[in-house]
């Protein structure tokens, strides 16, 4: 994508936010790829320089989920200095930070830092990945988006060991008085990564309040996956406890809407695995 010229520039404090509906209907997380080709289009198509940037930071995302991380961080890299008129280095060398931070706008910012954490994370560098979403935390309270202070605290939850619960608390306690339903969605994942904390942490009990919790706000507002994965894990943590008659009903009405599911389909026969057949 080109550098942006002297004309596009715009105070970055008086940017409206990208709409994120726009971004979901761009995205497919089955398909990476053509995820990416949309992101690249709408960047290259973007009505203002901020549109620009954000696609493509949701451009570097999906390049990451294909493993591409080199091209991802270079893309990332790129939405920085586009800000400022300069092209990151073309010989590979480390860039000078030529580029004053005022100019980017916190949203892009904060996006960037989520997107680098996120790489790091699914690289398996948590402790590199930790800064990043600690910095996106800040960028983003200081774009004043509850939306992307939700995604950076999911992923310190995820990725910073030992203080997931910290992290996750502080995502609930920020939903408090929400009222928009796509960044209430993200209490979906905030519960039940807390569930899995409290589940492999022996509190079993506990976890499953968290796996019912996230099981109600998926109904109110996740998407059919999200629903599907939060009672998988409801009839998991049953499981757990022993209640195998509830958690086989579970599994078995979710095996009735995807038959092909093959968590469900592992779930049922553990739980079938010393039933009886007619010929014993």
């Amino acid at each position: 994508m080109d550098a942006l010229t002297s004309r596009d520039r715009v105070d970055p404090v008086r940017l409206e936010p990208v709409d994120q509906a726009l971004i979901d209907r761009l995205w497919d997380f089955a398909d990476a790829e053509a995820s990416a080709d949309r992101f690249r289009a709408a960047a290259d198509a973007a009505g203002s320089p901020l549109e620009r940037a954000v696609m493509a930071t949701q451009l570097a995302r999906a390049l990451g989920l294909q493993g591409l991380d080199d091209e991802a961080t270079a893309v990332l890299d790129g939405v920085a200095a586009s800000f400022a008129g300069e092209a990151p280095a073309d010989d590979g060398a480390e860039r000078e930070a030529a580029t004053d931070a005022a100019d980017v706008p916190a949203e892009v910012r904060a996006r960037v830092a989520i997107e680098r954490g996120r790489l790091l994370a699914a690289g398996q560098r948590p402790a590199e990945a930790v800064p990043e979403l600690t910095l996106a935390v800040r960028e983003a309270a200081q774009a004043g988006s509850a939306f992307l202070v939700l995604d950076a605290l999911h992923m310190l939850a995820l990725n910073d060991a030992g203080h997931e619960e910290e992290w996750a608390a502080e995502g609930i306690d920020l939903l408090e008085g929400r009222r928009d339903p796509r960044t209430l969605r993200w209490g979906i994942a905030l519960h039940h990564n807390l569930g899995w904390v409290k589940h492999d942490g022996g509190r079993t009990a506990a976890a499953l309040v968290e796996f019912e919790r996230a099981v109600e706000i998926a109904d109110r507002y996740g998407s059919a996956e999200q629903q599907q994965v939060a009672r998988w894990s409801v009839g998991r943590c049953l499981r757990t406890l022993g209640r195998n008659d509830e958690a086989l009903e579970i599994q078995r009405s979710l095996a009735a809407l995807r038959p092909d599911d093959p968590y469900v389909q592992a779930e049922i026969e553990a739980l079938t695995a010393g039933e009886p057949t007619i010929e014993a």
